[in-house]
């Protein structure tokens, strides 16, 4: 099926799809509300947000059970964006049209085998950060005030803030807190706790005085927003745009790992990323905040019963009911309920499995997950995520380059040749002083090639130079520079130069590099034996001429 052709939808699930998409709507509506205020684009942005991305996302994504809307990572990202563009909005929303198409190019490129290798301890640094994030950014709205613009702004009024409360406006978040964690199972599996904090924060709220609402929430058909490309600013919005579509495409591709294993069904990556790419396409064009699949949704949506992509579908249109005429009665919903909600959201994204087990982890992974925890909390998720994975990368690198040292061997008649069966280990000791074996083994790359060049410059003069590569199945180019060096040395001191194992991934990178020229096919062998075979015949010709 083309990727770009919607799914077909069944209705051999429909009762348990209608449940499982209206559950997921009532769980969705309060946190698409709250999302929106966070995200600076308002309340009605979040819900169409996550009408257009949970509509789109589930009639051409990979993932069946999936429901998709606004997410906590996506939200703080998203914000950072309406700021900067916050004097043009429509270039704001250009940029998550841009999100979108930049995932469907990462669907049809089939990148999402690549976006879910990123390492462990850089996605709980900024989960855990972005958890973080979300609690401290609702801290003001709990206590009565405004949402601040950034962390380092919340913090900074804080003291302030806590010294003057909003008694009754702290009084209705502290009930939805209290909702959120402490609803009773029973209770949960009748009315979602998110909900239930909403209905009754917003009953406490009508009943308190001078407790902050939504304000107006728009009943109306969204607004169609044309493309606003500003010149001056149009790396900033591409830049924008490519981080909150990989966000948006780890943050899915991980969901459908968590609905994969609770369905005991597969996913298609590269599809899944396409349904988002047109869920965040359409979300721009229609004036909502991006989205990605979300985990609490998608697994409530399955216990409710949810199996295929019609239970995303029906999701969304409960939510498109709820905007067309519930506006009036969701705009008495008070902040602090949905600063209650939020910390509640926070308290979940945080890594605590990684956290529980911080003080066993390798020193490396605790660093590594701390510098990212710390920049995303006081820099950025761009800057957080960009060090992490070259961080990880480098000390990937480093290991990596130290087993290929420790594979680097170089044989003589008079070493314990364990690598050797006995055949060839009896001729290698008949060849006497003058033939060197250097054996290498596994992955060569630029990692290890000083290594090689340091050992490769210590060794004597030899007659014959036998280079063992069987065990190598791939080289890169600096690797193969320091082969074709060692070689040119060995041909420049008139040595016999004879490779063993020169597999068609070896060979194809040193005919590149030209290094290949240096050597005659017939001094290329698919045998250890036959090479010392060789170079056995080479020292007893050497020593008849001599």
């Amino acid at each position: 099926m083309s990727p770009l052709l919607p799914n077909r939808l069944s209705t051999a699930n429909f009762r348990g799809d209608l449940i499982g998409g209206a559950t997921a709507a009532i769980v969705a509506l309060p946190l698409a509300l709250a999302f929106g205020v966070a995200s600076g684009a308002g309340p009605v942005a979040g819900l169409y947000g996550a009408i257009c991305v949970g509509l789109f996302a589930s009639l051409f994504g990979g993932t069946a059970t999936q429901i998709s809307g606004p997410t906590g990572p996506m939200t703080i990202v998203a914000a950072s964006v309406f700021t900067q563009f916050g004097h043009n909005p429509a270039a704001a929303f250009t940029v998550v049209m841009l999100t979108g198409l930049f995932q469907i190019l990462f669907g049809y490129l089939k990148l999402g085998g690549y976006i879910k290798l990123m390492p462990y301890p850089v996605i709980s640094g900024f989960m855990t950060g972005i958890g973080a994030i979300i609690i401290i950014m609702q801290l003001d709205p709990l206590l009565g005030f405004s949402s601040p613009a950034n962390v380092v702004n919340a913090l900074s009024v804080l003291p302030e803030y806590l010294a003057h409360p909003n008694l009754n406006a702290l009084l209705v978040g502290l009930l939805a807190v209290l909702i959120c964690f402490r609803t009773p199972r029973p209770i949960a599996r009748i009315i979602p706790p998110p909900l239930l904090a909403i209905l009754l924060g917003t009953a406490t709220g009508l009943i308190l005085t001078d407790v902050p609402d939504l304000g107006t929430v728009p009943s109306a058909l969204p607004t169609l927003q044309l493309p606003d490309f500003e010149r001056d600013l149009l790396g900033d919005m591409i830049a924008s745009a490519l981080v909150l579509a990989a966000l948006g495409s780890i943050d899915s591709l991980l969901t459908s790992l968590v609905a994969e294993n609770a369905t005991a069904t597969f996913h298609d990556s590269d599809r899944e990323l396409v349904g988002q790419g047109v869920g965040n396409l359409a979300a721009g064009l229609l004036g909502g905040i991006p989205g990605a699949g979300a985990t609490i949704r998608t697994l409530t949506n399955i216990q409710a019963g949810g199996r295929t992509p019609l239970s995303g579908v029906m999701h969304a249109l409960f939510l498109l009911a709820i905007a067309i005429g519930l506006g009036p009665v969701v705009s008495h919903i008070p902040q602090a309920a949905l600063a209650g909600v939020l910390i509640k959201v926070g308290v979940d994204v945080i890594d605590w499995r990684f956290l529980a087990r911080a003080h066993r982890a390798p020193r490396r992974d605790l660093v590594l997950m701390i510098v990212v925890f710390i920049l995303t909390v006081f820099v950025d998720i761009i800057t957080a995520v960009g060090c992490g994975i070259v961080l990880a990368s480098l000390l990937f690198v480093k290991e990596a380059a130290d087993l290929q040292k420790e594979s680097i061997r170089t044989l003589t008649h008079a070493d314990e040749h364990d690598l050797l069966n006995p055949e060839e280990a009896r001729l290698l000791k008949a060849c006497g002083d003058t033939v060197l074996l250097v054996h290498l083994s596994g992955l060569m790359s630029f990692g290890a090639a000083n290594e090689m060049a340091r050992r490769f410059s210590a060794l004597e003069h030899y007659d014959v130079l036998i280079l063992d590569l069987l065990d190598v199945p791939r080289i890169d180019g600096s690797a193969g520079l320091e082969l074709e060096e060692l070689i040119q040395r060995a041909v420049a001191a008139r040595s016999e130069v004879l490779i063993v194992g020169l597999s068609f991934p070896l060979a194809r990178v040193m005919t590149q590099l030209g290094s290949l020229e240096l050597v005659k096919e017939t001094q290329r062998f698919a045998s250890r034996k036959d090479a010392i075979q060789a170079a056995l015949a080479i020292t007893r010709t050497e020593d008849h001429r001599t």
